[in-house]
């Protein structure tokens, strides 16, 4: 992935450095349990510790004998003198590659699970600040009935729960090793020594593997991470219409220095937003690709391991960088209140329709004679700019059946905004269980 998304932390992690480190960490692990053993002599044990691995070392091997791993082990020897022979005992390359890459991969999610964290406290911050702060709720892109906008972030909130129970789940899944040998028979390295490795590294054995662990695993680890991509990508989406010039009910933070287009001075774009849409596309890729890695041959293929050198890198650094971009535009961006109530009236009362509806429906009118009725008052409304109340006032089927009184309370907000508070119960999002600015 380019610098320019690359957070330190994840990028440390994904770096070829962290690899090779763990591949030697899986080497070394897996000499100590043959020591234990009586396999691998007291002084050539304490040679392997010392191991080191040079990269550019074995990127030079890697030249001659096209193989990575061997290119490893030689280059790794090297540090190590005689006592070389004793490392790699039993094993196969996937051995090491998939074990150390389950030791990666929690390392990633451990971090993205921090980024979530981050960002349900700044979505549920948000929530319980606007909670009371009336907007206009669309269905289809068109005005439909009052809600809040803490409601709707409310609705982001839980979302976000779900993605961290969902990479909770992919993290435990993935958290296996496999030291099992060239098919997974363990007719070189007998199951024990195995588990005895996989606990040493915080992992647990996988009860079966062939060559590799089998990549649904993986396919369910980059499957969770785009569905929490698709979410960050649904939420900018919403950003980016609020901050439209003819809606603009929000706007991204927007720095004094900022500027917003090389030719047009007033302009303040959602690119953040725009950012993670675009990036999103990416990390939805990844997921065809993954789903694609399940397929392989026999016991393996190696058709997996050029994508994942790719896929898995590129996605956990996107979704590190876009989590902490999107708590950054949630903290810091500007809610319009008084444009949000503009818009919500101006369709001048239309958006009642139900309730007016309902009032004729309960005095005794059939429901699509009534539909009809409001429908057409709600319409000329929307399009003469006559508030609907005062269409129905001089409507004499309306007001054969529905009192002044009632008519007032048509038009009342407070019957749609009753049960909000019962949401954040529900969620247990209340100001004690949120930070406060």
């Amino acid at each position: 992935m380019i610098d320019r998304y690359t957070r330190e932390q994840m990028g440390r992690v994904w770096s070829e450095r962290n690899k090779i480190d763990q591949w030697l960490h899986v080497e070394i692990a897996v000499s100590e349990a043959w020591a234990t053993r009586g396999v691998v002599p007291p002084d050539a044990i304490a040679a392997i510790r010392s191991a080191s691995c040079d990269l550019d070392r074995m990127k030079e091997i890697e030249k001659e004998t096209d193989h990575d791993v061997i290119a490893f082990l030689r280059a790794t020897g090297e540090t190590v003198g005689e006592a070389s022979r004793f490392i790699h005992l039993g094993l196969t390359s996937s051995d090491v590659i998939d074990t150390a890459m389950a030791l990666q991969i929690v390392e990633g999610i451990d971090l993205l699970l921090h980024d979530v964290d981050a960002l349900i406290e700044a979505v549920g911050r948000e929530a319980v600040k606007h909670r009371g702060t009336v907007m206009i709720g669309r269905t289809h892109g068109v005005h439909a009935e009052p809600i809040t906008f803490g409601f709707k972030l409310a609705v982001w909130y839980d979302e976000l729960r779900r993605h961290r129970l969902r990479l909770e789940e992919a993290r435990e899944n993935i958290r296996v090793g496999k030291i099992s040998g060239a098919v997974g028979t363990h007719a070189n390295v007998p199951p024990d020594l195995e588990e005895d490795v996989c606990q040493q590294l915080g992992l647990r054995a996988a009860p079966v593997s062939t060559q590799i662990i089998q990549r649904d695993r993986h396919a369910q680890v980059i499957n969770a991470l785009a569905l929490l991509a698709s979410s960050l990508d649904k939420f900018a989406t919403e950003i980016r219409h609020l901050q439209r010039t003819e809606v603009r009910e929000l706007e991204e933070p927007f720095d004094p220095g900022n500027q917003g287009s090389s030719a047009m001075p007033h302009k303040r774009n959602p690119h953040e937003s725009e950012r993670i849409s675009g990036l999103a596309r990416l990390v939805r890729g990844f997921a065809v690709t993954a789903l694609e890695n399940v397929v392989l041959w026999h016991e393996r293929d190696i058709s997996n391991s050029s994508a994942e050198r790719v896929t898995f890198p590129d996605a956990f650094i996107l979704l590190d960088y876009m989590l902490d971009l999107m708590t950054e535009i949630v903290s810091g961006w500007t809610v319009y209140p008084q444009r949000m109530m503009a818009n919500l009236e101006s369709t001048h009362g239309a958006i009642f329709s139900q309730r007016a509806m309902l009032a004729l429906v309960e005095s005794g009118m059939d429901r699509q004679q009534a539909y009809r009725i409001i429908q057409h008052s709600a319409h000329e409304a929307w399009d003469t700019g006559v508030h609907l109340r005062e269409l129905l006032r001089a409507n004499d089927e309306v007001q054969a059946r529905v009192s002044n009184e009632q008519l007032a309370d048509i038009f009342d907000l407070a019957p749609h905004l009753k049960h909000i508070d019962a949401t954040f119960e529900r969620l247990g999002l209340t100001p004690a269980t949120v930070t406060a600015d």
